[in-house]
């Protein structure tokens, strides 16, 4: 095994190929979700049906990572090559400034409570999904959904594990106590956890999916907001039902097109690090101590030019891509210092892909921020908020990022498809994985091009990860570079040789839960990958 010595090669992935299917084809980080979105599939549904189905199951399988009230972003190419993307996220409240925070005597926006939360966007985002490519009700489409949360599915070592972690703070919130402690305790793996209040919720969301935004329930979250101490004044909580359809933005990679989401999603530093990358990498041994340092320079350089100049409301990054900045910066990646004002990486985010018979794919991630998000809920409604606010906006005044009313803070969500030049799909995936997803999404989308990896072995490659990001939670925290032993003695030792602080992070260790669905047309079948690192599982109909 290349991490015992020596350098990773493909051939370490041996005996980890694919799923092959001649239909459609899903994948996610949940068997249930999965299954799901098989069977929607299988009933006729479109992939943009199957995504909608799996988010909503990842709402009870993986409730620490997403859920109601948090945010939502996907791209989806049709059958006939248009390729369009929806960003739902939301703002902070009208009532908040840095100036104001800081004169209150804070020093960074807290990462739970009230004061994290921003408006959720994740019901906003389904709702256009729906109306732009659903052909199946919603009521159908999450049928199974509630039945699922009334039932009460098994605890995973995964849920057992965030819980344990975060029973604190989940025993301080009735709703959520009464879901994930049951009887007052920790669950233990294969406990039922019934969410009889989020069933109603879905339930009843799943017939007006904006009334989350406006009305009684958005009455009770601003109140809860409001006695949290964060200045919302229900204006920019309505705002957040807009989440319009938008094209999505791309560049070129070798011969395929890159198609990724919009700001405030970070798509465009994926494609930052497609222009400082392509053509770079094709002559180089895959996940040699030359081809990583490439990958990781261009990731510092991407989060580095996010920080100093970058806002969910500002065009600043189109200047990035343009040839000749590319070109400049690619030009120095060997001299840049290894230097950024860059922050933490950590979060939690789960993701689905969906491919039907007819071509049309989905690519769709969704996330509470932090695990948990801000460990409150709504009251009666199991309905927890996410802490992205928290997580995204700055007080720093004068910043392109620092709070303000009105500005969506920085995210770390996107999603991504590969065309060829006619329009034709080639692949669509996603991770998560906080400030890791732009870069491992980076990684595999190199694995499929330059390296021609099949897409079990794409996202199952030894990972790394440039630490830290530009998450708000730490401003100036040392920068390493943590890598995955399996990368090899060569490679690591190589790294550490050109100048990174290399922190070595398990054989498995460094996060994520990759997915992608690939088209292979010499023979007519669909190809899918199901991270290794966590429970996902690929099926095809």
């Amino acid at each position: 095994m290349a991490g015992a010595g020596g350098t990773w090669s493909p051939e370490d992935e041996a005996g980890r190929g694919p799923t092959i299917a001649a239909g459609g084809m899903v994948t996610s980080s949940s068997p249930v979700a999965s299954q799901l979105g098989a069977r929607v599939l299988a009933d006729g549904g479109t992939a943009v049906d199957a995504a909608l189905a799996m988010t909503a199951m990842a709402w009870l399988s993986l409730p620490g990572q997403c859920g109601i009230g948090g945010d939502a972003f996907a791209v989806v190419r049709e059958p006939d090559g248009r390729v369009w993307t929806v960003n739902g996220s939301g703002y902070g409240p009208d009532g908040a400034t840095a100036e104001g925070y800081l004169d209150e005597g804070l020093t960074a926006l807290p990462m739970g409570g009230a004061r994290a939360v921003s408006t959720p966007g994740a019901m906003a985002a389904l709702h256009t999904l729906h109306a732009r490519g659903g052909t199946r009700s919603l009521a159908e489409l999450w049928a199974p959904v509630v039945t699922a949360a009334r039932a009460g599915l098994p605890c995973t070592v995964k849920n057992r594990a965030d819980i344990a972690e975060h029973a604190g703070s989940l025993a301080a919130d009735e709703g959520l106590a009464r879901w994930l402690l049951p009887s007052g305790r920790v669950p233990e793996v294969g406990d039922r956890l019934p969410a009889f209040e989020l069933a109603d919720s879905i339930e009843a969301l799943a017939i007006d999916p904006l009334a989350l935004y406006s009305g009684s329930l958005a009455e009770q979250a601003v109140a809860l907001l409001r006695a949290g101490g964060a200045p919302f004044s229900g204006d920019e909580w309505a705002l957040g039902a807009d989440a319009p359809a938008e094209p999505s933005i791309t560049a070129r990679y070798g011969d395929l097109v890159l198609h990724q989401t919009p700001p405030p999603s970070p798509g465009w530093m994926v494609l930052q690090q497609a222009g400082l990358l392509d053509g770079q990498l094709l002559d180089l041994p895959t996940l040699g101590a030359d081809a990583v340092h490439l990958m990781a320079l261009a990731a510092r350089r991407a989060f580095r030019d996010r920080y100093e100049s970058c806002a969910a409301d500002t065009d600043t990054w189109r200047t990035l891509l343009t040839a000749d900045a590319l070109a400049a910066a690619r030009a120095g990646l060997e001299h840049q210092p290894l230097v950024a004002g860059g922050v933490g990486m950590a979060g939690d985010t789960t993701s689905c892909v969906a491919v039907d018979a007819e071509g049309r794919a989905v690519s769709a991630i969704s996330s509470l921020a932090f695990t948990f998000g801000a460990r409150i809920a709504i009251p009666g409604t199991g309905i927890a908020l996410n802490n992205r606010l928290g997580r995204g906006a700055y007080l720093v005044p004068g910043h392109p990022n620092a709070l303000a009313p009105r500005r969506k803070p920085l995210h770390t969500l996107n999603a991504w498809v590969l065309t060829d030049g006619s329009g034709r799909l080639r692949h669509v995936g996603n991770t998560p994985g906080g400030d890791g997803q732009v870069q491992w999404n980076t990684q595999v989308i190199s694995h499929l091009v330059d390296g021609g990896l099949d897409p079990q072995a794409a996202v199952a490659a030894p990972r790394f990860t440039v630490h830290p990001g530009s998450d708000a939670d730490a401003l100036g925290a040392p920068e390493t570079l943590q890598c995955e032993t399996r990368l090899g003695a060569d490679t690591l030792a190589g790294l550490a040789d050109r100048g990174h602080d290399v922190r070595p992070c398990g054989a498995w260790g460094a996060g994520g839960s990759a997915l992608v669905v690939s088209v292979d047309e010499s023979r007519g079948v669909l190809a899918g990958g199901a991270d290794p690192r966590q429970d996902g599982v690929a099926l095809g109909v």
